[in-house]
């Protein structure tokens, strides 16, 4: 899909479709919308007399011109009420007109108005940005294994905007938005490749390739230093597998910024997970190939630092890892000690995804982070609590958790903040080690997370659980099935944000 920012007035332009927008309620529309009822001698207004058409949020209706202007088709795309409306509104509205003509054999470019930024009232730069996430995010596909691809892509959306004065900003928004959406796409991308490509090698690889094309410094450790460093919790869960464990470093530090305490992102890289020993269900197993989904935020993250050159440093960290049952996987009833000489015994080697971020969260603290968030696919137990519709957020420090509330409702990728009380500590205290890896099902989102704090050294850090997001099996407006890339729009709008984000702290 390509983008390109057009002035002038959309009612003259020769394409497939316009697309303009309706607010729930409205009986005779304004705007750009009003002037395409004009043009059509009022077809809109007949639309919404008839009860056809409400202007409902998720709702289109279509019409065709037959000559009476250039563009061959005409789009309303639904706002819904309009006392409700936001950026998350504008990014939807976009997301769904690009949904339902992606449908349309017909349709191979088409122009739109910018939602929101007219009558709507928003910031133009900021609906622009909206609109581009929506339009490249709904018409996202994996094509990659098919030899035969039977689905119409889009060739190009025109942005328009009809006053001169708000061209720049518009420009703005819409190249800061593709920026985004296609790092979006990248993790998606990432998740989606089957387990025997996307090994933790290969993982590391894309890293570095990212990391080149934002002039970012790139390191990784194998597995003959992380045992010199003493790496053993990662060691121990890549122990039954071929593929040897990476742990990747990616950091940003643009000029002026290069001593600043850094923001560190960490991503849980679990390229396929059997369970291990404790092995899981076949049923659902193939689905283990997206365990690695909060390494693929961070990476693709990362991506969008650079390319934005965002005025912050940012660290990026990647465990690559596979959990395979072998000979010599580490066994329910080891115990094993993590880089800073805290011991953990093994209840289930299902509960991997956090040994091997228990040794990360310890290794960074040599950065002396200004905060460290780590993003993981830990517990399906995130789903029962919280369903599809947000991420579960833990967390040690209230300011780090505001910023993160903050940023994902300006995002659009909801958070939920979940209990860290100390009684937690308890389930998983054990009689042979420091901590157990487990403390079974019941609490087991909070648990889990307070056995990462276990080895969190002195810095604000949050937990944020995306097992339940990070893929859907139904799709809706910007999110097709499959991967979704949940998190990277809400860490760029974190890290976009002026200042600490942690106070004085």
């Amino acid at each position: 899909m390509n983008l390109q920012v057009v002035n002038g007035n959309i009612l003259e332009f020769e394409t497939n479709c316009i697309v303009v927008n309706l607010f729930e309620g409205v009986k005779e529309p304004a705007g750009a919308t009003g002037a395409v009822d004009k043009a059509l001698n009022g077809a809109i207004q007949r639309l919404i007399a008839s009860g056809d058409f409400t202007g409902e949020a998720g709702k289109t209706a279509l019409l065709y011109t037959n000559g009476q202007i250039p563009a061959e088709r005409v789009m309303i795309v639904g706002l819904g009420r309009r006392d409700r409306f936001d950026l998350e509104g504008v990014r939807r509205a976009a997301a769904t007109a690009a949904r339902e003509l992606q449908k349309l054999k017909g349709v191979k470019t088409f122009a739109t108005i910018v939602h929101g930024a007219g009558i709507g009232g928003l910031d133009a730069n900021a609906a622009s940005q909206a609109v581009a996430e929506g339009i490249i995010l709904a018409t996202y596909r994996v094509r990659k294994y098919r030899r035969k691809d039977d689905t119409v892509a889009l060739n190009y959306a025109l942005i328009f905007e009809s006053d001169s004065n708000k061209i720049a900003e518009v420009e703005q928004g819409v190249e800061r938005g593709e920026i985004i959406a296609r790092a979006v796409c990248r993790a998606r991308d990432l998740v989606s490749e089957p387990p025997n490509v996307l090994t933790p090698g290969e993982l590391a690889a894309r890293a570095r390739r990212i990391a080149q094309e934002g002039d970012m410094q790139y390191a990784v450790i194998g597995e003959d230093e992380m045992q010199q460093i003493g790496m053993n919790l990662i060691l121990a869960v890549s122990a039954g597998s071929q593929h040897e464990a990476q742990f990747v470093i990616m950091e940003h530090a643009p000029e002026g910024h290069e001593g600043d305490q850094p923001l560190i992102l960490v991503g849980k890289g679990i390229t396929f997970d059997t369970g291990g020993i404790s092995i899981k269900a076949a049923d659902e197993m193939w689905r283990m190939k997206n365990d690695m989904g909060g390494a693929a935020t961070v990476i693709a993250t990362m991506g969008a630092v650079g390319r934005l050159n965002l005025p912050r440093r940012v660290i990026g960290v990647a465990v690559c890892v596979e959990n395979m049952p072998d000979g010599k996987s580490f066994r329910p009833g080891d115990i094993v000690t993590g880089m800073k000489g805290k011991t953990a015994e093994i209840i289930s080697t299902d509960a991997e995804g956090r040994m091997i971020l228990a040794d990360a969260l310890a290794y960074v603290s040599r950065f002396k982070p200004q905060a460290v968030i780590d993003l993981a696919t830990l517990t399906s137990a995130i789903g029962i609590a919280l369903g599809k519709q947000a991420a579960g957020c833990f967390s040690n420090n209230d300011q780090l958790q505001a910023a993160l509330l903050a940023a994902s409702e300006r995002s659009g990728e909801r958070i939920w903040p979940m209990p860290m009380w100390d009684e937690y500590k308890e389930v998983i205290r054990s009689d042979m080690a420091e901590v157990k890896n487990s403390g079974g099902r019941t609490g087991g989102v909070s648990t889990s997370a307070k056995f990462l704090e276990h080895f969190v050294e002195d810095y604000p850090w949050a937990h944020l659980d995306i097992a339940n997001v990070v893929w859907t099996d139904t799709a809706r407006a910007e999110l097709p099935k499959g991967a979704t890339g949940f998190g990277v729009r809400l860490l760029i709008d974190l890290i976009s944000q002026p200042g600490s984000i942690v106070g004085n702290q």
